[in-house]
């Protein structure tokens, strides 16, 4: 993010996360339109309310994790910089490790409760409208391998691992989420300064 010429290209470093953080949902995207219709063209109408109780569950109990983990992460930042916090009779400021923590914290808990939390609301919502669609004329009566339908969920199965598959390897090797080279500098400099400290270094058995 650091630049030779000393100012910080913000732009840039979003750009570079935001365009992989795209990426990246596709194949939970299409995962939350797949799963209704595998399980509902090989398992039938029963054991596709099962699923959607299942994940109804599931997603609601973690929504609820993050949500509340999320606050707390968050305003225990807040809260350390209240100078609320001692640690053997001294006040916790900013530029102390247990204020680091807590911002490292406050990073992970903003998108914990404001982003990942209620997305699984939508997701619930998108599998349940996924199923309604096709609940009365595909899943209407249809029992567990039924002998007309069941190799489409094979066909739905096999097209959704061809494209994870291969979206996967195509993002890999494009480098999606990783710091382009040229702007690798802080890191190169982080290398540089570990390699001097280690030729510097003086064994322990010469002290000896």
């Amino acid at each position: 993010m650091i630049q030779l010429s000393g100012g910080s290209d913000y732009t840039r470093c979003v750009a570079i996360s935001t365009r992989a953080s795209v990426f990246e949902m596709i194949i939970p995207g299409i995962l939350a339109i797949v799963a209704p219709l595998f399980i509902g063209y090989l398992l039938g109408a029963e054991a596709l309310g099962g699923m959607l109780v299942g994940g109804i569950c599931c997603g609601f109990m973690l929504a609820i994790y993050m949500a509340n983990a999320g606050g707390a992460w968050d305003n225990a930042k807040k809260w350390v910089e209240g100078g609320n916090m001692t640690v053997g009779g001294v006040k916790v400021v900013k530029g102390t490790e247990i204020h680091s923590a807590t911002v490292t914290g406050d990073t992970i808990g903003d998108p914990f409760k404001d982003t990942s939390g209620p997305s699984l609301n939508i997701l619930m919502k998108l599998m349940t409208m996924i199923s309604l669609v096709f609940a009365k004329k595909q899943f209407y009566q249809l029992k567990a391998y039924d002998a007309d339908k069941w190799y489409y969920a094979v066909i739905i199965a096999a097209i959704f691992i061809v494209i994870a598959v291969a979206l996967t390897c195509w993002m890999r090797s494009q480098g999606f989420g990783k710091t382009p080279p040229e702007l690798n500098v802080v890191a190169d400099t982080e290398m540089e300064s570990v390699k001097k400290l280690e030729e510097e270094r003086i064994p322990l058995n010469s002290e000896l």
